[in-house]
């Protein structure tokens, strides 16, 4: 008896996990919409000739490089956002499939809150010169990425 009412609510948690997901995720794009689009546009393009890095299929090649999971978390916006850790954590782990139609490479691991929260303070003192060094390294490297 006691094993049946174990499984079912074993069964009752699985069913909520999909809804869960589902939750985060509208969250996220919530998040990204009024957070972020106002830089970045709602695609990800960003406006380049003004400052604004696209994302679309290059944020996830900053992972491929040492610091660079770092660097796209410590941006201006992000760091001094009013969202927290694990909203900020939800947001970027809902954010890089989206700008990356192609897909990601396998075993990316999702940020955490905890994560997000010791890079708040670690940040880089030079911002835009650490992007020119990323993105120098990366194509050292043999990555193809916008400035």
């Amino acid at each position: 008896m006691k094993a049946g009412a174990a499984l079912l609510s074993l069964a009752a948690l699985m069913q909520t996990l999909p809804a869960t997901a589902a939750q985060d995720a509208v969250r996220a794009r919530s998040n990204y919409i009024h957070h972020c689009t106002g830089c970045h546009l709602m695609d990800g393009s960003g406006v380049p000739t003004k400052g604004i890095p696209s994302m679309r299929n290059t944020l996830d090649r900053f992972l491929q490089v040492k610091g660079g999971r770092e660097y796209i978390v410590q941006g201006p916006g992000v760091m001094n956002s009013a969202l927290n850790d694990g909203d900020i954590a939800n947001l970027m782990n809902w954010l890089l499939p989206y700008v990356t139609p192609s897909g990601l490479a396998p075993g990316i691991r999702p940020y955490s809150a905890a994560e997000i929260a010791g890079l708040r303070n670690s940040r880089p003192v030079d911002f835009d010169g650490t992007r020119r060094r990323l993105v120098s390294e990366l194509r050292k490297a043999g990555v193809t990425i916008a400035e």
